[in-house]
């Protein structure tokens, strides 16, 4: 008898250890957050972004396949897959959300007013009623603007076109960022007496048409951040190379896609820090209570073959800018 009382206590001692393992187990995979990344579409400077905010996560403690769940979701500017994606997210009870272009952060805005929203590069927050207000973001939103340097743009352009007569600038109707860029770039053209021609698109189908009457009009032209228009940038580049009018682009992966030059914030830097303020929102700040987040500090990107192609010879004030804080793509 006694041998059988001894047997069952050690099956229940085994049984309890079996029982706090599991436990145990159960906690620490309930400890690893996930993060859903939503991303409206491929194209350089968005994947850019992404690359950045995995790496902000790394530097902040946060390793992928250790000790955070990362859920990519790419919506390929697809509507109703943003939709879709963002409320798996909410479904699979995400510990916060990242947003890669507006209408991405929108979309998850609109899938939960408590799960926290983090901006990956969001030129226009308040514009685009995803906050408050920039300094007091309010709700469950908050996160990083890619809003450009236009007025150091304008600069380029004119130092590297200084004979210019007309700058055209293209972009889509239906981007809430792109067409407040294009507002505030008009209202800054019309300070600095440049003339300026607008020209808009619904979709990327509308691109190659809109290009050849573009090109015919205007010395030089001028692209804000625009996502539809980024991913249809060679359409553009090869239209305009044709007529010998030079590409200014918002952004610095556009550039490389064939644009002549601009000073702009680095789209990877961006994604990291994004990257950090998620970090910091796992370990527990309020998005709230959280500012979005501007970078002030633009980097010089110049296309050197693209100015071989038009027959301009860049200043070299502008080339040694580039090599010394910036890039240069030969």
């Amino acid at each position: 008898m006694k041998r059988m009382y001894s047997l069952i206590a050690l099956l229940l001692i085994f049984l309890g250890f079996a029982f706090v393992k599991e436990q145990h187990q159960t906690a620490a995979k309930q400890a690893v957050p996930t993060v859903g990344i939503l991303q409206l579409l491929s194209h350089p400077a968005l994947d850019a972004i992404h690359k950045g905010i995995i790496h902000g996560l790394a530097e902040e403690g946060y390793h992928v396949g250790k000790n955070v769940k990362i859920d990519f979701q790419n919506a390929q500017n697809d509507q109703s897959n943003l939709k879709t994606m963002s409320a798996r997210f909410v479904n699979e009870d995400a510990d916060a959300m990242i947003g890669i272009a507006t209408p991405a952060a929108q979309a998850l805005a609109n899938a939960s007013s408590k799960t926290p929203v983090v901006l990956g590069a969001i030129t226009d927050p308040e514009g685009a009623h995803l906050v408050k207000s920039n300094e007091h973001p309010g709700n469950n939103v908050t996160g990083v603007s890619d809003q450009a340097p236009l007025k150091s743009q304008l600069q380029l352009i004119q130092k590297i076109m200084p004979q210019m007569r007309t700058l055209g600038i293209i972009y889509t109707s239906s981007d809430d960022s792109a067409t407040a860029q294009y507002h505030q770039f008009a209202a800054l053209c019309k300070k600095e007496h440049v003339r300026l021609k607008a020209y808009s698109i619904a979709n990327t189908n509308d691109l190659n048409q809109v290009a050849q009457e573009m090109v015919s009009q205007v010395d030089a032209i001028y692209v804000p951040t625009d996502n539809t228009v980024a991913s249809a940038m060679q359409t553009l580049v090869a239209t305009a190379t044709a007529k010998k009018v030079p590409v200014f682009p918002a952004v610095d992966t556009m550039v490389k896609a064939g644009g002549l030059a601009t000073l702009s914030i680095n789209q990877y830097k961006l994604g990291v820090e994004t990257g950090k303020m998620t970090a910091a929102i796992l370990k527990g700040k309020k998005p709230a209570d959280t500012p979005i987040h501007f970078e002030r500090t633009g980097e010089m990107t110049v296309n050197l073959s693209q100015a071989k192609k038009l027959g301009i010879t860049l200043p070299e004030s502008v080339i040694k800018e580039a090599k010394e804080n910036g890039e240069v793509f030969k």
